[in-house]
């Protein structure tokens, strides 16, 4: 038939015919498929139904019409859709049981009640809704909220990981400045064990025999130096407006002391221009293939 007059004529008779069909189709789609791109689909073949439509066969246009209006949606959700055919079955299985279970029991079936409905156990029941999960394409301009004065879209509270905010910068700066110098302030044998274990992987039964102690006191060492980091650290983050207690004891004092020469070690400014590099503390790394009981302390 091509453009012609009769088909301008019947595009603008049955635009009606497109959004009934949009809206019948549609109950079958998840929330986040786009009603209007449905309906820009169905007008779609609307016009293509217009230009094939040959009137001496004898059907009606508005069913010759519906079919291709049809046809047009669901070719585009499909094109749009990366999910396979299995993955949408399972889908329309599973919506079908919370369904029956739902009408049965008037309210929100449990993940135990649909498993026995499905035949499968819980375990089956999690993978089977992590594929449907997974399965689910939004777009950016997809809307998040339901609420008229908030107007957000994906893209509003999507979090770029790779970018780094400055203000988290700064404080991550701080916060390996503070490490670095709480390290470096421990006791000897201490910073020895924090430096081999975490930073140069030696196990325990290296640390012991280069100490000259048993693994059980490398363990214990370990232990209280990450208390001290740990309590060193937290002190710089404390806030003043409350003069702190004169500590009383000597371990009390001993750990007041350390958190003050923390503080002390570098200036602000200094903290927040270093970035973050391997060299923690300056001390030399324990030798290669000596061995530990040689090597003086």
């Amino acid at each position: 038939m091509g453009d012609t007059p009769d088909s301008a004529r019947l595009i603008e008779e049955h635009l009606p015919l497109v959004r009934h069909i949009v809206f019948q189709v549609a109950v079958h789609f998840p929330r986040h498929v786009d009603r209007d791109e449905l309906a820009r689909a169905g007008a779609l073949g609307l016009v293509e139904a217009a230009r094939r439509y040959d009137e001496a066969r004898g059907v009606p246009f508005d069913r010759f019409a519906a079919q291709r209006i049809r046809g047009a949606i669901l070719d585009a959700v499909r094109a749009a859709d990366w999910a396979p055919r299995s993955v949408r079955t399972l889908a329309r299985k599973l919506e079908a049981a919370e369904q029956r279970l739902a009408t049965e029991l008037g309210r929100v079936p449990s993940l135990r009640e649909m498993a026995d409905e499905l035949g499968i156990t819980l375990a089956d029941l999690s993978k089977l809704q992590d594929r449907l999960f997974r399965s689910v394409v939004l777009a950016l301009e997809h809307e998040v909220t339901d609420d008229v004065d908030e107007d957000l879209t994906l893209v509003d509270v999507l979090v770029d990981r790779t970018a780094v905010e400055p203000l988290e910068e700064l404080e991550t700066r701080e916060l390996h400045a503070y490490l670095r110098d709480a390290v470096d302030l421990l006791p000897e044998r201490q910073r020895l064990v924090i430096v081999g274990y975490f930073l140069e992987n030696r196990t325990s039964l290296e640390l012991a025999h280069f100490l000259g102690v048993t693994e059980s006191r490398i363990s214990q060492l370990r232990s209280e130096a990450l208390a001290m980091l740990k309590e060193g650290i937290e002190r710089q983050y404390e806030g003043t407006e409350v003069p702190a207690e004169e500590p009383v004891g000597r371990v009390a004092k001993r750990k007041a002391h350390y958190a003050e020469a923390i503080g002390e070690a570098s200036a602000w400014k200094s903290r927040l221009d270093q970035v973050i590099t391997d060299d923690i503390v300056e001390d030399e790394p324990l030798p290669v293939g000596v061995p530990y009981h040689t090597v003086g302390v």
